[in-house]
């Protein structure tokens, strides 16, 4: 049997040295660079500084009303995914019916302003 290779601490050393630095260093050095949101809000021109914080409410709301359907979701026993898009599907089918609901009571309004316009016809010919 050949004698056995003695370990090469030097280069073992070097070898964890680098490592640790691309492991620890790197993502170090990406947070050392990104900027912060504040930093992000106060570069924007006033206009968007404006808007920003103009619909920041609006979007708040929107991502928990979005978290609470996330969480309703899941309750259920199928798959997340199944189950949003059933309750999608019943919110355009909602959406139609109230689309259907006013186009019947602007029609029946029409057809009532269309009869009284007639009845006054007949009255004014009545009189003629």
């Amino acid at each position: 049997m050949p004698p056995k290779k003695p370990i090469n601490w030097k280069m073992l050393g070097k070898m964890t040295a680098a490592g640790l630095i691309c492991c620890i260093g790197g993502p170090a050095l990406v947070m050392y660079v990104s900027p912060t949101p504040e930093e992000l809000f106060s570069r924007y021109n006033p206009d968007l500084q404006k808007r920003a914080l103009e619909s920041r409410e609006k979007r708040q709301q929107e991502f928990d009303d979005f978290v609470m359907k996330l969480r309703e979701y899941s309750k259920s026993d199928r798959p997340i995914w199944l189950v949003a898009e059933d309750a999608a599907k019943k919110d355009r089918e909602s959406k139609l019916e109230g689309i259907k609901k006013m186009r019947e009571e602007k029609l029946r309004e029409a057809e009532e302003q269309e009869a009284e316009r007639r009845r006054r016809l007949e009255i004014i010919k009545g009189n003629s």
